[in-house]
């Protein structure tokens, strides 16, 4: 990921990968973020671990994943970019303890079940609460171990539309991200100004 963000001069963000943890048999579930120059900026570990049981689909991923234990978010030079992973965009906490977020990042492998019930709704949801735009790239078909992804790789952006998607199969998913349009919304809608703290 290295050479290939130095090799073409962007700014790369490697989805999820499995990464040794200091815990016998235990791995952590990383996002990567790589510069134009090819060094290391960023690291995020999952925090929230899936866990689910519906007939004979079964995940408990605390068994061989070891949670991480910071929020992150950096600054990009397309604007400040919060880091998540798959389950995490259940936990609506997670983004507001980020500040002001231009970008939500949420590589994902849904299964199909909860992908079908809940994918949409919840990347719509991350991007119309923190008026950001969200990348969403999507795990999608049936793997070797029997399960099924839900797939449906897609770009919302900050009023909630979806700019572009792609519903399963390889391929590419692209969208321009606009400043102008995004502080238009932040500025007619100014709901991340209204924020309060509530009362115990």
């Amino acid at each position: 990921m290295s050479e290939t963000a130095k090799r073409f001069r962007i700014w790369l963000i490697g989805g999820s990968v499995p990464l040794i943890s200091q815990i016998p048999d235990k791995i952590f579930n990383s996002c990567l973020v790589y510069d134009d120059t090819g060094e290391q900026v960023a690291r995020y570990d999952k925090i929230h671990l899936f866990g689910f049981s519906h007939g004979n689909e079964r995940f408990a991923e605390e068994k061989t994943i070891k949670a991480g234990d910071k929020v992150v978010a950096i600054d990009s030079p397309f604007g400040r970019i919060g880091l998540s992973i798959c389950y995490d965009l259940r936990f609506p906490e997670l983004y507001r303890m980020m500040g002001k977020i231009d970008i939500i990042l949420a590589p994902s492998a849904f299964t199909a079940i909860t992908g079908k019930a809940h994918w949409e709704t919840l990347i719509r949801a991350r991007a119309i609460e923190n008026q950001a735009y969200v990348i969403a790239p999507a795990q999608g078909g049936y793997h070797v171990n029997g399960r099924e992804t839900n797939g449906d790789s897609m770009i919302v952006d900050p009023w909630g539309g979806i700019m572009n998607r792609l519903s399963r199969g390889p391929g590419v998913v692209v969208a321009a991200i606009d400043p102008a349009y995004q502080a238009s919304v932040r500025t007619s809608l100014p709901a991340l100004e209204h924020r309060c703290l509530y009362p115990q």
